[in-house]
Order: structure tokens, then sequence, then C-alpha cells
């Protein structure tokens, strides 16, 4: 049991862990900005690039997808703002154009170029592969100090921590003057800071998010994780901080005990199968919302004596 826990349930679940939590710092700001949309447009727009990047070089290998997703992003990002001053349409609708026709030409790559062939297919894109991310080496407690058995860990692992370092980072730069501008974008700017680059700079990150959750998750757990635990860790607190904590606890929660349940809950119930560790997590995800909304202290809607409340202190 324990090498079997080892090889095939604990990768998953630390990378579904790590995914969750890459996605949810992001999802805090864009939660407070009403732009929830924009995570979702990235989820999916990183499919065409990664089919592209795959196309013209022929290569499966991470770097390669990354460029490929990264680039797919920012065109995405400048379809969405071409979209948005051309015609002055609502951004949710600029950015819900732009999602539908990138993933849509992405799935249509994937049928007529064969990339199938390399595990680039309809079913990874959507559910990712978090089962298929195991560990051979891992056969009992020492491989997790051997060298050697290290080196066998699924890439996505050390990709997705060293993705939520540089997010972790990158907030803590910008944490203020991004808050700032979230809140009142006017008197941000009357103090000299930058808006526009600020919120250039948040879409990079929700890029980098989407782009390093899709390949191991797939895009629907990770615009789940983008916006449910921010969403009913704001349901919990009326302070921004601990909005933020809450919301990675929510995340880590949903990972872990979403991938548990997937893999051992089925058996448990004498039922001969299991069931996908991303719908689990994001179905999991779902459910600590719905329990937020209807038991949390901020569940009543604004207009409600009860509800009363200024907003989020920082």
């Amino acid at each position: 049991m324990l090498a079997e826990f080892l090889a095939l349930t604990l990768p998953p679940m630390l990378i579904a862990t790590l995914a969750s939590l890459v996605c949810a710092l992001p999802g805090n700001v864009l939660l407070l900005r009403r732009q929830a949309m924009l995570g979702d447009a990235m989820s999916h727009v990183v499919l065409p690039g990664i089919v592209a990047a795959f196309l013209l070089t022929g290569s499966a290998s991470g770097p390669v997808m990354l460029g490929g997703a990264l680039a797919a992003a920012a065109l995405s990002a400048l379809m969405i703002e071409a979209i948005r001053r051309t015609t002055r349409a609502d951004p949710v609708a600029a950015m819900g154009v732009t999602f539908t026709t990138l993933f849509a030409t992405g799935v249509l790559l994937l049928e007529v170029s064969g990339a199938s062939a390399v595990h680039l297919d309809v079913e990874h894109a959507l559910y990712g592969n978090l089962e298929g991310l195991i560990w051979l080496d891992g056969t009992g407690w020492a491989a997790l100090a051997d060298p050697a058995a290290l080196a066998g860990l699924p890439v996505e692992l050390p990709a997705l921590a060293a993705a939520l370092a540089a997010m972790a980072l990158a907030f803590a730069l910008i944490w203020r003057p991004l808050v700032i501008a979230t809140f009142d974008e006017g008197f941000a700017a009357s103090l000299g800071i930058p808006t526009r680059l600020i919120s250039a700079g948040l879409t990079g990150l929700t890029a980098l998010a989407a782009v390093s959750a899709f390949a191991a998750v797939g895009s629907i757990l990770t615009i789940a994780m983008l916006i449910c635990p921010p969403a009913a860790a704001r349901l919990l607190t009326d302070s921004l901080p601990r909005q933020v904590v809450l919301s990675l606890v929510i995340a880590a929660a949903s990972a872990i005990l979403g991938t548990l349940a997937a893999g051992y809950l089925p058996p448990a119930l004498g039922l001969g199968f299991t069931v996908s560790a991303a719908g689990s997590i994001a179905t999991l995800s779902g459910l600590f919302l719905g329990l937020a909304a209807t038991f949390g202290p901020r569940r009543h809607a604004p207009g409600h004596p009860a509800g009363r409340r200024s907003g989020p202190s920082v």
C-alpha cells in the first residue's frame, strides 16, 4: 500500500495542490476586479498555442509547449484589447469571443494535425493528465531522500513549484500598488502608479497560472481553481490578506481531498472503478463554495441589512 501511494497517488496529489495554489493567487485579484472571465479565457487559449508549437517544431517537450502557450496567451490579451477598443464591447464579451474562437481553433488543429499521437487531444485539454503523472521510483520512504529516485518525479512537479514561487514573489513585489489599483484605479493613477502596467502584469500572471496548470490538470480544473477558492474565501472574510490565505487553504484542501476521494472513495464503497481526479477536485471546490455561500458570514446580498458591510480591508 505504501509503494502504491507513493508511486500512484502522492505525485498527482502534490501536482494538483501546486496547480491549485498557483491559480488561486491571481484568482483573488481577478475576482475583486470583476475579471474572473479572464482566467477562463487564459485557460482555454493555451490549447492552440501548444498545438501550434508542436506543429512548428515537431517537439512536445516542456519548454516548447510552454513557449507556445505563453505566445497564445499574449495573443489573446492583444485580441481582447483590440476587440474592446474597436467595437467598444464590454470586456467580458471581448474575453468570451476571444477564448471561444481560439479554443475552437485549437480543437480543429488537434483533429487535422495528428497531434493526438503525442497525447495532445481534447480529452487531455479538458481533464488534464493527473492520473498519468506517476512516480515509478517511489517504492518506499527512502526514495524521498534518494536523488536518483527523485529525478524520476514527473517534470510537472518542479515546473509548478517554480511557477508558484515566481507567482508568490511577483505578488509580494507589487502587492501594495496592485491592491490600490484594484480598489480605486483613479486614486492609484493620481499617486503615479502605472495602472495599465499593473493590469498587464496581472494578465501576465494569470497567463502564467493557466499555462503552468493546463498541461497537468486541464482547462476545467484550472478554471475551477482560479474562481472557486477565492470566491469561497470572499464569503468568509472582509480582510483581503485573510481572503488570500483562506483561498489557498481551500485550494489545497480541495486538491488533496479530491485526489484521495477520486482514487480511494469508490473502492471503499464497493465500486469497481475510480473517477477523474480533476473532476473530483473541481467538484469539491464547488462544494466548498456552496458551503461558504450557505453558511458564511458574508452570505447575504449587499442590499440585505445583515450584509451591509464595507469593502475588504487591506
